[in-house]
């Protein structure tokens, strides 16, 4: 187990809003543009009409600093790796998810509410707009993950999952089922360190993505999301043991790099778009769906 104590960067709201809307690093020559989305607290664009709505509560945000070079070959060729200070940046995210249908606002039956944890990157497309790329989504919902594989590409995996809280301290566990059964990922951190929100540039950089890439059976897609910007507090990481981000082919050594939580939000799903100037190439195949297959 990992121990860490740490004091985050802090900057006041209006200081910290103003730099991140500076943050416009450019993309890499390949596609040839330097027109890159700023980064921003609120989402770019409005979803008018939801797919469905969901509430991401209890998020704790865990980033490693890795080099652009290694998360390369793990997201498609149309997509570009978004860096923050020349480097990319590997997420594990736990929270507990709520759904709810777009119409009337009542809970899916049997999926609305269960503990999820995700692996993810970030990553600016074509076009210049930026988003995340997942290596992983673990959530304890198996006929969710077939669906959400089959249809949409996306790496859902099933694993037995508990989200506990005991005052100010939050603690997610996971053991994965399948595919790649028996992997592990422990988390404990304590909310409230301080009282200060925190809205560092990095901090924003690493949360306020409104749009998730993935490559489906007819390409690359993407799907946007609303919601209000996130209220994103200090935490101090007491434990951690994980072994989802490692089994993404990403090598991390040590604590975080970077720990922020946020009460949650209530979200806004949109519907899966096409991607233009992509093409069909992506992460190279495995040789079929390992979770289908196994």
């Amino acid at each position: 187990m990992h121990r860490q104590s740490r004091e985050g960067r802090h900057h006041d709201l209006e200081t910290g809003y103003r730099e991140a809307l500076s943050i416009r690093e450019p993309l890499g020559s390949r596609l040839g543009t330097s027109v890159t989305e700023a980064i921003t607290p609120n989402p770019p664009e409005r979803v008018a009409f939801p797919s469905m709505l969901q509430t991401w509560s209890e998020v704790s945000f865990l980033h490693w600093r890795v080099e652009p070079a290694e998360i390369r070959p793990l997201v498609p060729r149309s997509l570009d790796v978004d860096t923050f200070d020349g480097s990319a940046w590997v997420g594990l995210v736990p929270f507990r998810m709520r759904m709810r249908m777009p119409v009337g606002g009542l809970p899916i039956p049997t999926l609305s509410r269960y503990p999820e944890t995700n692996v993810r990157t970030y990553v600016v497309d074509p076009s210049g707009r930026r988003g995340l790329w997942f290596f992983s989504l673990d959530v304890p919902r198996v006929h969710a993950i077939i669906l959400a594989r089959i249809a949409f590409g996306l790496p859902y995996a099933w694993s037995e999952m508990s989200l506990e809280e005991r005052g100010s301290r939050i603690e997610y566990t996971a053991r994965r089922r399948r595919p790649q059964g028996g992997l592990r990922s422990s988390v404990i951190v304590t909310t409230g360190v301080a009282q200060q929100r925190v809205v560092d540039p990095l901090a924003l950089f690493l949360t306020a993505r409104y749009r998730l890439y993935a490559s489906g059976p007819l390409g690359l897609y993407s799907i946007s999301v609303e919601h209000q910007p996130w209220s994103l507090e200090e935490i101090t990481v007491d434990e951690i043991d994980d072994a989802l981000v490692p089994s993404s082919g990403i090598r991390i050594s040590g604590t975080p790099d970077h720990a922020c939580a946020s009460p949650g939000v209530g979200v806004r799903v949109g519907w899966p778009a096409a991607v233009g100037g992509s093409s069909r190439g992506g992460v190279p195949s495995r040789g079929g769906d390992p979770f289908l297959l196994k």
